[in-house]
């Protein structure tokens, strides 16, 4: 199994968010997250919801292991950047997944800090 392959099997399953920084600003206001949102990643497919079950985001989504730093291309299917392709970067270390993205048209991020256009989010895997 290649690293691409493994990741991806790894990544399956719930996943709930413990943080988020945007823009160079911790814990900003954002309508993808809050209290107890739950991303589910399904074959290439992935849902943020919120507990109760309030769909927020979903789409599709590649992964590229053997790049330096890991990349992922979301693809949102609703929303403002729906059908965009959203460059960022990836760690997955067993129970802990966090990206950084760039908007739509921006360089894929190459360190783990946000600035201006930049997103990173953070979970840990749910039982």
């Amino acid at each position: 199994m290649d690293a691409s392959a493994a990741d991806l099997a790894a990544l399956q399953g719930r996943w709930e968010q413990v943080s988020l920084e945007a823009d160079g600003i911790a814990d900003p206001p954002d309508p993808y997250s809050g209290p107890g949102v739950v991303l589910t990643i399904r074959g290439h497919a992935f849902h943020v919801h919120h507990p109760g079950g309030e769909t927020l985001l979903h789409g599709v989504f590649e992964l590229n292991a053997a790049s330096v730093p890991k990349a992922v291309t979301w693809i949102d299917a609703i929303g403002d950047d729906a059908g965009k392709p959203l460059p960022a970067s990836y760690e997955l270390e067993q129970d802990r997944f966090v990206f950084i993205a760039a908007d739509a048209g921006g360089p894929r991020p190459m360190v783990f800090r946000t600035r201006m256009g930049l997103t990173m989010r953070e979970f840990r895997r749910l039982g």
